[in-house]
């Protein structure tokens, strides 16, 4: 089974839970993710499965949009609703055009420090390690980059807003520095992630949905789903959930090979590609759905297989 499989993160779950949970359903061990979703967040959560694991090194810098809200009138040692509450609370009386010039001020490339409750590591231990066991954490501030923050609406202490950022940044320090910079606190009230690189929250299927589909298609053939998505008469319930492999990395042109030329990439060997003179990396597919390589220009329309994928790998 190889794909990509766009899930709707609930609430509470680690992005890590709906991998395992995913294996189980799938009944595939190789499942990964690509970025990762604090357990507060829900929405777009890409999963890649099987060989198409090996895709996650191309959307590490991936951009990101959310939705969501702060709370103003007092922060959180998390930075978020789910933190210890740092006393006193504030009532605070809120304009929208006063957030918003504020929201304005983190729009562009910022210096920003990642919450002490993070993955950052530091000495290779995870920040949130050290700040559970009350030690000092002394994270450095990175630069990302805000492409757009827009306050939609203001009521009472919560500020709604939709924001479409770098890869790295912190929706939970934006919201915390924006409470220091009132002097009143503020921390993120609530994330829904709405897009990762192509991957949109129009095309995410809950847990519930992507396990009904696994359960119809083992009725289906009575088969395991690993036997049910290689199975010529498998059902459509799981295969449609699955993004379009032709939808991936839109950046990168597609060529369909021939079977001569696919057996050739397969192989590892250098390939001529004459339709695609200009491209430095290409989408290789077998027929319309396999995708089987991305190959790097060498020399003038020789392509090398940079990565393969080969079932069973």
């Amino acid at each position: 089974m190889n794909g990509v499989l766009i899930v709707d993160k609930p609430a509470g779950w680690t992005s890590h839970d709906v991998v395992n949970r995913l294996r189980r359903i799938l009944g595939q061990r190789s499942v990964g993710h690509l970025g990762t979703l604090d357990p507060l967040a829900t929405g777009v959560l890409p999963l890649v499965v099987g060989n198409l694991t090996r895709l996650a090194q191309f959307y590490t810098t991936s951009e990101k949009a959310y939705e969501g809200a702060i709370r103003f009138g007092f922060a959180t040692d998390t930075y978020d609703a789910e933190g210890e509450p740092s006393p006193p609370a504030q009532s605070v009386d809120l304009s929208l055009d006063q957030v918003r010039q504020l929201a304005a001020g983190f729009v562009g490339e910022i210096d920003q420090m990642p919450p002490p409750f993070s993955a950052k590591k530091l000495h290779g231990v995870p920040a949130y390690k050290l700040a559970r066991q009350r030690k000092e954490v002394a994270v450095q501030p990175v630069k990302v980059k805000v492409e757009e923050f827009e306050i939609l609406g203001v009521e009472g202490p919560l500020a709604h807003f939709q924001a479409r950022v770098s890869s790295g940044t912190y929706m939970r320090s934006i919201a915390h520095d924006m409470g220091q910079r009132l002097g009143c606190g503020a921390h993120l009230q609530s994330l829904r992630r709405t897009a990762v690189a192509e991957f949109t929250i129009a095309e995410a299927h809950t847990i519930e949905e992507i396990e009904a589909g696994a359960g119809k298609a083992r009725v289906a053939v009575g088969a395991s789903a690993r036997d049910v998505y290689s199975s010529r008469n498998q059902s459509s319930d799981l295969e449609t959930l699955f993004v379009h492999s032709r939808r991936l990395l839109p950046q990168l042109p597609s060529v369909t090979a021939d079977e001569a030329t696919a057996a050739r990439i397969r192989a590892g060997r250098t390939v001529n590609l004459p339709e695609l003179s200009r491209a430095r990396q290409v989408k290789v597919f077998y027929g319309q759905t396999e995708l089987i390589a991305i190959a790097t220009r060498v020399a003038g329309t020789l392509f090398h297989p940079k990565l393969v994928f080969v079932c069973g790998d």
